[in-house]
This record gives C-alpha cells, structure tokens and sequence, in this order.
C-alpha cells in the first residue's frame, strides 16, 4: 500500500505575471537625452511544471501473529479421559508471536536529480511566485487595514476549549468507556527462566489484586520465570500465578504488593449478549499498551480449538466471534460491551495462513473471545484450589472434523474403554461408535465443539444429549462428571 502526497496532483501551476524590472515610462514623458539607454524589458517567466505527487515506499507487512505476542506455546488440556490429537485447523493462538523487533515503518524515498538536469528558469518561477506572494501579502494587508479603519474594529475571532481534555465525553460513548476501563487493564510481561517470553493482556478480577488472563500468556513464566504487571499510570508491579487452566486456557494472577485503589471492572452476562451488539477490546497488540479497538458481537457459540501444534496441549472453547481489531499481544485482555462490563477475554484470531519465515498472523477481523461467564467460573475455582475442575461426560470422541457429529471413539487413551465404566455416559447408555449430534439446543457436528460445549458448564449440571446409533435417532439425559487438574 502506498500514499501519495496530496493537493498538488494533475493541477498545472497557474502562470504568474512577470514583475517588470523598471516602472512603465508615461507615454507623454519626456524622452531622454540622446544616447541614453532604454528601459530594460521585463524578464520572460519559464513556463510553469506540474508538481508530480510522489509515492511513498510502501509500509512492509508485519508477519501474521496471533493475540498473544511472542511467547512460549500455551498447553491447553486433552480430551476428557483421552489424549486428543492436535485440533483442527481452526483459529489458532498467538502463543508463538514473533519478537521483539521494533516496527518497521515505511519512509518516501527522497530523489535528487543532479544539479544538470534542473530545468533552466526554474529559479525565475520562484522567484516570480515569491514576489507575487509579497506583493498580493501587501496589497491584502492594505485592504485589511483600509477595512478596518472604515468600520472601527479589528477582526473577530472564536476559540474552543483552552484543552482538549476540557471536553466533558458522556460516560456511554467509545472515550468514556475507554477512560474509565484502561486504569484496570494492565499489560503482562511474561519472562520464562529459559528467556523465552512474551507480552499479553490482563484486567483487574477483585479489589485483593488478583489479575484474570490467558494461561498461554503467562506459560513460560509459571514454574521458573518473572511476571510483571504494568498499569496504564506506567506504574509496575511483580505477579505469581495463582493458577491457570490449560483446557480453558484461563490463568489467574495475584499482585505481590497491590496498591490501594484497585476497581475490578464490572462483568457483565455473555449469555444475553447479541449479535450486532457493539464491543471494546482493550490490550497491548505488538506491546503498544492501552490500544483500544471497537467492533461487533458477530457470532456466538463458536467452536474454537487451538493448541501448540505438538498434539500435547490443546485449548477449546465455545467463543464469541468479535469484528473488533485483535493482535498477538491483545491475549488475555477483556472485551468489554457498549456499558463497559466485561463480556469476554480476547484470546484467539483466524489467520489467512504464514508465509515462508512467518509464524503469525495480525487481525483480518475474526477475533474470538472465551465467554466471561465460563472464565468467571474457572477463576474462582483457580482462587479456591488452584486446580481447575472440568466437567465431563465420560466418553472419549474422535477429533475427525466433518463426521456429522462427535463420534464416541472405539477406545480411549493407551488401549481403555472408550465409555468409562459407570461415568456418566456409561449411566445414560451411550455406546462407542454413538455419534452424538446435539448438546441440548445446539447443534455439534465434531469432537472439539463438542468439548466446547460441555465446557460452558459445570459439573452436576443435567444435559440432554441427541445421538445417532444405526440409523436411528436417540436422546439420553446426562449428568456431567468432573476431573480435577490438567493431567
């Protein structure tokens, strides 16, 4: 993409009347003596040019990222009671942004043409140009003046407020909401022992200092590794995790020494949200803290998998689907709705693909939020125990995309039963080879949305399950199990 300079493209400069050298002789002066030496004829003005608009050189394309900048691979959970194979390709994480590098920023090249090659009489435009200015700077300065005098006062004047933060915003626009947001949204430096690392999102939970994030921005620096939290006012603070849940890919944070003062911001109801409704995200993409972008609610419910690529840690989630621009290092920041109550944590964006030496991609509009009710959940039981809990349904199913369904595997993990002998499953009578089609109300057409959606619960909760079995369409009442822990 390039720009051009503007406001002097396709216009021929106006022709400017030369100044004469001499003023005009009266045709009934007297002539001068014999001998005596014409006045001089006015100097021909070159011909005018057109001024070329110049194109800037274009700006590089920062290489694809995903939320999170640069950081070690997030390790989201495996399937209930089974090793999952690595998700689908759907939207992926930007656990692996790329570094640290400054941007690159796109210059006008600068063309001098050798001294030679100035057209002649170039210096006779300008200058004619810069009399004509002075002499019209006079002539309007003489107007002015004799206008002025004519009506007894000088000219008038209206002046805006003194500053521009004078101006008062109503608390229900994008600025209002973004003042009163950024003071609890912080940005979290996560340096792991080895010196990988990276830099995400996070807001303020509670008033005791806990921070609500990404578990894939804060991964390389959980077990051996330095945690720092900056606010908005540039102030810093050390963090330790206080646990994080890889399969929801949440984490929660506690401030060492939390200042006074600390607003939680409000959460809000994901449930209620609608598409078109409007949305603030807020976070630090590429490390430029305090970025506040605006879109629409423009899905719900959407499945989402993502992992490491290794097959060993993989994340899924029922997302809200957000238009609002989202970069690798906008992980773990809130998404906010029109009131300013948190409704999602930003944590993934659908890339187009990499290139060859490219490992991330940057927003095309498809950013993908974990429901702030279901991350609600997990952080207070990460605060109590420090383990998350999951609910299950014990069974393990296939990973196939496009199978019509979640298919009840033939075994599970190392060779056991693939229906876990008096789990839950087991209990409503589904069998492998059970190819499950509806969780409750909504449609599942594979294992991972599947996965997703048992996970907006909790367990005990009771859940009607549509399968397929030979042919023939079945539903069983379930009631979710649990497993505690990520292993």
């Amino acid at each position: 993409m390039s720009t051009e300079n503007e406001g002097n493209e396709g216009t021929a400069a106006e022709a400017v009347p030369s100044v004469p050298s001499a003023p005009p002789v009266p045709a009934d002066a007297p002539q001068g003596p014999p001998g005596s030496t014409p006045a001089s004829t006015p100097a021909p003005v070159a011909e005018p040019t057109t001024a070329a608009a110049t194109p800037m050189a274009p700006v590089p394309e920062t290489p694809p990222h995903a939320p999170h900048t640069p950081h070690a691979a997030h390790a989201p959970q495996s399937a209930a009671e089974a090793n999952w194979p690595p998700p689908p390709a759907v939207p992926a994480y930007a656990s692996h942004g790329a570094g640290g590098g400054d941007p690159v920023w796109g210059a006008p090249p600068q063309s001098y043409a050798p001294e030679g090659q100035r057209r002649r009489g170039m210096g006779g435009l300008v200058a004619a140009v810069a009399a004509a200015a002075l002499i019209a700077g006079g002539i309007g300065g003489a107007l002015g003046y004799w206008a002025a005098d004519r009506n007894g006062s000088g000219s008038t004047t209206v002046s805006a407020s003194a500053n521009p933060q004078d101006l008062k915003r109503d608390p229900g626009t994008v600025a209002g909401v973004a003042a009163k947001a950024l003071p609890s949204v912080v940005t979290i430096d996560a340096q792991g022992g080895d010196g990988e690392g990276g830099t995400g999102t996070g807001f303020v939970y509670d008033k005791e200092g806990h921070i609500l994030t990404n578990n894939h921005v804060v991964a390389s620096a959980a077990d051996s590794g330095q945690l720092t939290v900056t606010f908005s006012n540039g102030k810093k603070y050390g963090a330790e995790v206080v646990g994080r849940a890889q399969g929801y890919d949440v984490a929660v944070l506690k401030l060492k020494n939390p200042p006074s003062g600390l607003a939680p911001l409000a959460l809000g109801n994901s449930d209620q949200v609608a598409v078109g409704d409007s949305t603030i995200a807020i976070g630090a993409p590429f490390g430029l803290s305090n970025t506040v972008t605006t879109g629409i609610i423009s899905a719900k419910n959407r499945p989402v998998a993502s992992g490491d690529g290794s097959g060993g840690s993989n994340s899924y989630m029922s997302a809200l689907q957000t238009d609002a621009s989202i970069n690798p290092g906008n992980s773990g920041g809130p998404l906010l709705d029109a009131r300013g109550a948190v409704i999602g944590i930003n944590s993934a964006i659908q890339s187009t693909g990499s290139s060859v030496g490219q490992t991330q991609a940057g927003s095309i509009g498809l950013g993908f939020a974990i429901p702030i009710n279901q991350a609600t959940n997990v952080a207070q039981q990460l605060i109590k125990t420090g383990k998350p809990v999951y609910p299950v349904i014990g069974a393990t199913v296939t990973m196939d995309e496009k199978t019509g369904g979640a298919v009840i595997s033939d075994q599970g993990a190392d060779g056991t039963a693939a229906v876990s002998k008096d789990g839950p499953a087991d209990r409503a009578g589904l069998r492998a080879g059970d190819v499950i089609t509806r969780f409750n109300d909504t449609a599942i057409d594979s294992g991972p949305t599947l996965i997703g959606e048992i996970w907006t619960h909790k367990p005990g909760d009771r859940v009607t399950l549509t399968y397929k079995r030979d042919g023939r369409t079945a539903t069983a009442e379930v009631t979710l199990g649990e497993r505690n822990g990520d292993s």
